[in-house]
């Protein structure tokens, strides 16, 4: 698989009224198109904030992101970003919340509408597309956020504790249908999550940062040797334990030094 997304030597610094703070210091890895890649790390340790410097939202104080193979500085229409709420507009309809990114983009196109219409159909939306957000459960909320992100046709998404306000059985079922969404649409993830579960059960790669200033310590390559791989029948297999262990293993030794 061709790396589609590059990180070299990224850092970042704060100016805080006690002086200047280093949030993150040489990150460096890189993703494969395809891969499913989980960032993990003590509290503080700038998870989001390197998801907002992939995202172009934030700048970064040294180095380079590369998408693609092309240098990137700023917001790319290569990339998706969801938040760890699903930000729907409670007085527009589904269809219309689903429309926004294309809207604020300007390419509200005949293509780009049919392309939207399709994936509601596809992923049994498209019979609530007249209701509004408050006529919907939280699982649904989120596939809508999450295909009105796809709508604007991204390379890369990148979730940012994207299930955690959801309740736990929710929250199982959510990740179980949004793995398969990405892995039929061939978009690339890059999860920010606090739970290992989540992390081990969706990623093909989960990413180890250093408490602040957070810097890459490991990364594990999680193989669960599963035909039709989904988080659901990963948590069945008897490698998560393993997994959850040394994973557990390593965050803790971060947070007692």
């Amino acid at each position: 698989m061709d790396t589609i997304l590059e990180v070299k030597h990224v850092s970042k610094k704060y100016q805080s009224l006690k002086g200047e703070i280093q949030a993150l210091e040489d990150v460096n890895f890189r993703v494969k198109k395809g891969e499913f890649t989980s960032i993990i790390g003590p509290s503080g340790c700038g998870k989001s904030t390197l998801l907002s410097i992939i995202s172009g939202l934030e700048s970064k104080s040294e180095g380079k992101i590369y998408i693609q193979g092309r240098e990137v500085d700023g917001i790319s229409s290569d990339v998706g970003y969801m938040l760890q709420k699903d930000c729907l507009l409670e007085w527009r309809s589904i269809w219309n919340n689903v429309m926004l990114g294309l809207e604020l983009k300007g390419i509200n196109t005949i293509q780009s509408k049919e392309y939207a219409k399709n994936l509601l159909i596809k992923y049994n939306l498209y019979d609530f597309k007249d209701k509004y957000p408050s006529e919907l459960s939280g699982g649904m909320r989120q596939r809508v956020a999450l295909i009105r992100t796809l709508a604007v046709n991204p390379k890369i998404l990148l979730l940012d504790e994207a299930f955690s306000a959801l309740d736990y059985q929710t929250r199982i079922m959510v990740t179980n249908d949004i793995y398969g969404i990405l892995k039929k649409e061939n978009i690339t993830p890059i999860i920010v999550t606090h739970d290992i579960s989540e992390a081990i059960s969706m990623s093909d790669n989960v990413l180890v940062l250093s408490k602040r200033p957070g810097t890459v310590k490991n990364i594990h390559k999680i193989d669960f040797e599963i035909d039709n791989r989904n988080p659901i029948n990963c948590r069945e297999s008897p490698k998560f334990s393993k997994y959850f262990n040394t994973l557990w293993k390593e965050l803790s030794d971060y947070e007692n030094t």
